[in-house]
């Protein structure tokens, strides 16, 4: 294996899109499936992976996560919840990766959303908490550090994540406290992406791209993979599909020499 590839993909639990009434599109988890199967990339970043429930009910086993284990065969799994709460709003919930290799020292670290006020169906409302999960593989004798996150959207509640930079911070100290080889994608929520790309630059990660638009709603690059210098892109992708309101983020990359 000179390359592998890596797959980032918000699939909005399983909701596919449609034009005209996008907010009531049918699920089809068969086509999220599909979409994934069909670029047969080594790793997978998944979020937003089960629907949450009223009151914050989290089903255990996570009913999308279990469909998705058994249909992606010859793939190792690694799936956590946020912390539950019985303020969660009828979104997408839960982190997964998934690769071709084993997965080991998986993680989770709870991501706490400030106390910032919005209204939602008329009522006066406050965020709850988003997920860093993480795993360790070996890809051609090389240990490889993953990382998946999902952090909150606070342009949809008229603040910003330069004011409430906490989440990002906690993921920041995560990426510096590994020293190897390591990938983090995930959904990261923010419009305006100098200050992301410049914060976690200064943390020695580097953004695959930065130009073209992954959310299907407002004309944002929400999504990214982010690589250390241990690692070298060769390509990437941006492909549109209609199994989400996101698209899915292809990268490929190779090992360098880089100690």
């Amino acid at each position: 294996m000179n390359t592998f590839k890596v797959l980032q993909f918000n699939m909005q639990f399983g909701q596919s899109w449609d034009d005209a009434y996008p907010d009531h599109a049918s699920v089809s988890l068969d086509l999220t499936i599909g979409e994934i199967l069909r670029h047969k990339a080594d790793i997978v970043f998944l979020q937003e992976v089960e629907l949450a429930q009223p009151g914050g009910l989290q089903t255990d086993p996570p009913p999308n996560f279990t469909r998705l284990r058994a249909a992606l065969e010859g793939y190792d799994g690694f799936f956590s919840y946020p912390k539950a709460d019985p303020r969660e709003l009828p979104f997408g919930i839960g982190l997964a990766i998934f690769s071709k290799t084993p997965l080991r020292d998986t993680m989770r670290r709870d991501l706490p959303s400030p106390p910032v006020e919005f209204e939602f169906h008329g009522e006066k409302r406050t965020p709850t908490d988003r997920l860093l999960i993480g795993a360790t593989t070996t890809l051609d004798g090389r240990e490889l550090k993953l990382f998946n996150a999902h952090l909150l959207a606070f342009f949809m509640l008229k603040s910003s994540s330069e004011e409430h930079i906490g989440q990002r911070e906690l993921v920041i100290d995560a990426l510096r406290a590994s020293k190897g080889p390591t990938l983090l994608a995930g959904d990261f929520n923010v419009s305006n992406l100098e200050s992301l790309v410049r914060q976690f630059d200064a943390a020695g990660y580097r953004a695959v791209q930065t130009k073209e638009i992954t959310w299907r709603r407002r004309p944002y690059v929400l999504d990214h993979i982010f690589y250390s210098r241990h690692l070298r892109p060769v390509r990437h992708e941006v492909r549109p599909t209609p199994a989400s309101d996101h698209h899915i983020l292809l990268a490929e990359f190779a090992f360098t020499d880089v100690i």
